[in-house]
């Protein structure tokens, strides 16, 4: 197997993954302390790892090029397609309204302090959609371009940001308790939700081939990176910021005064909204690009400049609307979309590894039998348990 080859895929993986909803963890998890906050992480990373060797485990019987839909449909027949097809829907137009609404608030507050502009806070989110749309329907090879710089910009500002903020760390903070256990289970959604990365196993499955040793060692090692990425900005920010001030920042912006008010350097101030900026960016290019491919697709619709138009209009329109209305709904949206995430990285691959076992087909199987599928079906309807319950109030929200 090319070593550059599953290299590459490592960081697909890690890419993937580390984007716009690692912004919201100090925030999901500002009353937790940093012992119960990684110790929640690393039990939703073993989770969506065994998920991610589930999927390897089906694709090894199904043709290099088959995708969830396919997968879907071969195992658990016309139904569970059309399972499959409205979950990644919502999945996308959930975290584009995610990226939405805390790519329009990063912008206002920078028209606001830079330009004095007294503007709308939706203004904001406007602004943003057009530009990332722009890029979106000129076409692929734009946001690749774009992409490409953005993201080497991002790992920048990532390094710099936690090469400023690890000095100030303090012993004191870290070894804060939960202010309450529900907040505990109030976390998991977001938190869940910044580990998604199943939607690219497909596209690494084409680009390798079938080894499955190779490809069970590409899951574990990729999904491990944003982990140790997660734990260290954990300890950066749950380490500077004392749980009161934390739990008191409800936005990106109220999060980055907090530490620019503390710290009383602007320098770190700049470094994390730069890779604020970078992250929203990158994440919603990709994000906007696969629901754009998609909406194209399901309306069969051309490369034409009016049927991009079109297809454009259908996939921003919905999130921004969110955003207009709601535009302080960064940590919500991410909150909503943990509702497809659980269907398409926890049920579905239950599902269709447990059809596919029935038929007692030789092959690699994942470790932990029927228990092991239990277990993670459970796990998935406790998240969408705590989502439901925070929608009716019945437990504490957060960010």
């Amino acid at each position: 197997m090319n070593k550059s080859k599953i290299f590459g895929s490592m960081l697909i993986i890690a890419g993937t993954t580390i984007g716009a909803g690692m912004l919201a963890l100090p925030l999901a998890a500002s009353g937790l302390g940093f012992g119960m906050a990684s110790l929640v992480m690393l039990l939703i990373w073993s989770l969506m790892t065994y998920t991610a060797l589930l999927m390897i485990e089906v694709h090894q019987h199904a043709p290099v090029d088959a995708t969830l839909h396919t997968l879907a449909n071969k195992l658990l027949g016309r139904k569970g397609q059309v399972v499959a097809s409205f979950s990644m829907m919502f999945l996308f137009y959930a975290l584009c309204s995610a990226y939405i609404a805390g790519g329009g608030e990063q912008i206002h507050s920078k028209l606001t302090n830079w330009f004095d502009w007294q503007l709308p806070i939706q203004a904001g989110a406007i602004i943003f959609t057009l530009l990332i749309g722009t890029v979106v329907a000129i076409g692929t090879r734009s946001v690749d371009m774009i992409n490409r710089s953005l993201f080497t910009l991002k790992l920048i500002a990532l390094v710099v940001m936690l090469f400023l903020l690890l000095p100030h760390v303090s012993v004191e903070n870290l070894v804060a308790l939960p202010v309450h256990q529900g907040l505990v289970l109030a976390s998991l959604p977001v938190i869940f939700t910044s580990f998604g990365f199943h939607g690219s196993i497909p596209s690494i499955v084409r680009y390798l081939g079938k080894d499955t040793k190779a490809l069970r060692w590409i899951i574990v090692v990729g999904s491990s990176l944003p982990l140790m990425v997660y734990v260290l900005w954990m300890l950066a920010s749950q380490g500077v910021l004392a749980q009161p001030d934390l739990m008191a920042s409800q936005s990106l912006n109220g999060f980055i005064g907090s530490l620019s008010r503390l710290l009383h350097n602007p320098m770190i101030a700049s470094a994390v909204s730069v890779f604020a900026d970078l992250a929203l960016a990158t994440s919603f290019l990709g994000v906007s690009l696969g629901l754009y491919d998609f909406i194209a697709d399901l309306l069969k619709r051309s490369s034409s400049p009016s049927h991009r138009v079109q297809v454009g209009l259908v996939t921003f329109l919905p999130p921004l609307g969110f955003a207009l209305f709601y535009p302080q709904g960064f940590i919500t949206a991410l909150g909503y979309a943990a509702f497809a995430l659980v269907i398409l990285a926890i049920f579905l691959p239950v599902a269709m590894v447990y059809a596919q076992r029935k038929q007692q087909i030789e092959g690699y199987q994942v470790k932990g039998g029927i228990l092991g599928l239990a277990a993670a079906t459970l796990a998935g309807v406790l998240i969408i348990s705590v989502q439901l319950l925070q929608m009716f109030n019945l437990l504490p929200t957060v960010g």
